[in-house]
């Protein structure tokens, strides 16, 4: 009962509005206390700068720290060990054991900045947007973070993941002004915010055609939405409790293109509690080279296409009406006569074989 109640209270304060700084320091006195933490911090790696940090929330850390983290950010064990498992809360001896620990660059630049780390809790927090977040909790004193304790950061880790998104795509158009106004003035998405289950609330003005290019032949209900975007609008209304990351976006394919829809709740209005659903149609420029086509078959060329525009392959299998061991098949065919070892390789080859071709 204890623990349901802390997830509460977290979740209502990372629902309270879109300031970064302010939810998170709100989450992070609740989570610092309940998990015996004695400082942490919050980092948001920069849209195109993947090395690079802000950090919005901080706690009793010194500055010196993030002077210096860019200089010895390639030692930090830490972000080293939690980026490669996102979503997934470490604590140190699952990152390393705690003599290595000690042993480590990191832990005595920690001490040399008057800051003692014995003991550390981490997520890498992954929003599919190009950049990521990491969240940590420190302890200078040797008793370590309980299974428990992990369980329950484990089980926050997607509504963190997703307030790190929202107030990144939103929180500068609230402070701007009206977020409604703003919403649809410089996100560059096409967006339709609801009132569910009864009131349409706005919509930009080419999202009624962008719904008709992709649920032209879909059965409709309210709003005129297809009934699979007002389905999962429904399902995430809801959910009492955190989702599992991902299921408040749809993501739909064709040969070349792709579209998502992001579903997003919104502050509390009186009396309403309105989600703006985000779409942003994606064009895929990738073309299959033209020595390629010579090497490979008609079917092969297929699977190439879809490999190039992103499509994982339970995706293409269904598409092309084939099964999973056919399609690895045909890939393993492909692989060899192209001579690449992976599809990542293929991927890559092809970006740079376009990219030749247009300069």
């Amino acid at each position: 009962m204890q623990r349901e109640q802390v997830l509460l209270e977290v979740m209502t304060a990372l629902t309270r509005s879109l300031d970064l700084r302010e939810v998170f320091s709100e989450a992070h006195g609740i989570l610092s206390r309940e998990l015996a933490a004695d400082f942490g911090a919050l980092c948001v790696s920069r849209p195109g700068e993947p090395g690079q940090y802000d950090w919005p929330v901080v706690q009793d850390m010194p500055q010196v720290f993030f002077d210096r983290y860019p200089e010895i950010s390639d030692e930090c064990f830490v972000s080293a060990s939690v980026i490669r498992r996102p979503n997934t809360v470490l604590r140190d001896t699952e990152i390393l054991s705690l003599r290595e620990m000690r042993n480590s660059a990191m832990y005595a630049h920690c001490r040399e900045m008057n800051m003692p780390v014995e003991r550390v809790m981490s997520v890498a927090l992954d929003m599919g947007l190009g950049w990521h977040s990491g969240f940590t909790l420190y302890r200078d004193t040797p008793k370590a973070f309980s299974e428990q304790q992990r369980d329950l950061l484990q089980r926050l880790t997607p509504i963190l993941a997703r307030t790190v998104r929202n107030c990144l795509m939103l929180g500068d158009l609230v402070r701007q002004g009206d977020l409604l106004d703003q919403l649809f003035r410089h996100t560059g998405l096409e967006s339709i915010v609801l009132s569910p289950p009864h009131a349409e609330l706005m919509r930009t003005p080419r999202a009624t055609a962008l719904l008709h290019r992709w649920f032209s032949e879909a059965p409709c209900g309210r709003f005129g939405l297809p009934h699979v975007l007002l389905d999962a609008l429904e399902r995430l209304r809801r959910a009492g409790q955190p989702m599992h990351s991902g299921q408040d976006v749809l993501t739909f394919r064709r040969p070349a293109r792709s579209l998502k829809v992001t579903f997003l709740p919104l502050p509390l209005h009186p009396g309403r509690a309105p989600w703006a659903l985000l779409f942003q149609e994606v064009s895929h420029s990738v073309q299959v080279p033209t020595e390629w086509r010579k090497r490979l078959t008609p079917r092969e060329l297929d699977v190439v296409e879809r490999v190039l525009n992103g499509w994982d392959n339970r995706t293409i299998a269904e598409d092309m009406g084939s099964s999973l061991n056919t399609l690895k098949t045909h890939l393993k065919r492909i692989f060899v006569k192209l001579a690449v070892p992976s599809r990542s390789k293929l991927i890559l080859l092809a970006q740079e074989r376009s990219a030749e071709a247009a300069g």
